[in-house]
């Protein structure tokens, strides 16, 4: 290599190294290992198995979209995602180092980053479309394994909380130690939100660069990718227990009574995910639930199934993902704020 190719091949090394230390300084924590994100395992935490689970998910959502959106950046973004990812150890790591890889092969950043990877295979419409296709399908995929760990992660949580009141109540366990467990329980589900939230955030990025190539494929599916489900007024049926996931034998947050009034926005596996007047927020039973003004039948929007190949009805099965994945966040973050409290 000459002394002028070399010097260009040096500035722009330096140049990864400083966009990766840019992006960064903008993802606080983003650079870290497994055992900074959840801690080492110290063999008390008996949810530890679902902790890891709903972490694992993090190594698809922090570095396989921007592989993919690399794809024409050649050597750039892998040399960027394997440095990045074999320095930090972390999915966090290897995304930000892919990107910064990414930059330097001449992929657009942002939201269009997926696009003008895509663009850059100069595909006929027919591959550019069967390829959005294949990589929402996926997506939805993982989504779903993602909601599951996390519901998992919490229904484990809440049982911690239980049997700790339990054994309290049952005198197996004098209050000062049950209180130091419940603290325990409660600084451990405190950072399982912060590790959703992160992954939240991730799957809520990866949308809006989908949106822009559905948009481009198929200009229809747009709007299926931004579209909101509406909330409708519901009365529950009889007294039925909100919980925590959408799940019959999931722990159960609060009570209604037979009459109150709920607001519904969407379900998931036979499951409302109502709002009280007080705020409360879970997951009832659609079957005890009914639609108001003389109406007995209830409509609430189920997340689509992802069996579908059309660009459009994988948009919308995605985007519904993704909603349904941030308000389980959200009514998980809320329910923590009582549901780990020592009982009277």
């Amino acid at each position: 290599m000459s002394r002028s190719g070399y010097a260009i091949w040096l500035r722009r090394g330096v140049s990864v190294v400083a966009i990766t230390g840019v992006l960064c300084g903008c993802a606080p924590g983003s650079m870290s290992t497994r055992e900074q994100r959840i801690g080492r395992d110290d063999g008390t935490d008996t949810c530890r198995t679902q902790l890891v689970a709903l972490d694992s998910t993090g190594d698809f959502f922090g570095a396989s979209i921007l592989q993919g959106a690399a794809v024409g950046a050649g050597v750039g973004a892998l040399s960027g995602g394997l440095i990045g990812g074999l320095a930090t150890g972390s999915w966090q790591g290897a995304a930000w180092g892919a990107l910064a890889g990414g930059v330097a092969g001449g992929v657009i950043g942002g939201s269009s980053a997926y696009w003008s990877a895509l663009q850059q295979q100069r595909m006929d419409q027919a591959s550019l479309y069967a390829r959005v296709g294949s990589d929402l399908y996926r997506e939805n995929a993982q989504i779903d394994k993602t909601q599951l760990a996390f519901d998992q992660l919490n229904d484990c949580r809440f049982r911690q909380a239980a049997q700790i009141n339990a054994d309290y109540r049952a005198r197996r366990i004098d209050r000062a130690t049950a209180e130091a467990m419940m603290a325990r329980v409660r600084d451990r589900a405190a950072k399982d939100i912060q590790l959703a939230k992160l992954i939240n955030q991730q799957i809520q990025d990866r949308g809006q660069q989908f949106g822009v190539a559905t948009s481009n494929v198929d200009p229809s599916a747009s709007a299926a990718m931004t579209a909101s489900r509406p909330s409708q007024p519901a009365v529950v049926r009889v007294a039925a227990p909100i919980r925590i996931t959408p799940e019959a034998g999931a722990p159960a947050i609060a009570q209604l009574q037979p009459r109150e009034q709920v607001t519904v926005t969407s379900s998931r596996n036979g499951y409302a995910l109502v709002q009280t007047a007080s705020g409360q927020q879970g997951y009832v039973s659609a079957s005890d639930l009914q639609g108001t003004g003389g109406r007995r039948s209830l409509s609430v929007s189920a997340t689509p199934t992802a069996a579908s190949t059309d660009v459009r009805t994988l948009a919308g099965s995605n985007a519904a993902r993704r909603d349904d994945f941030a308000a389980s966040v959200a009514v998980t973050e809320k329910a923590q704020a009582t549901g780990f409290e020592l009982a009277a």
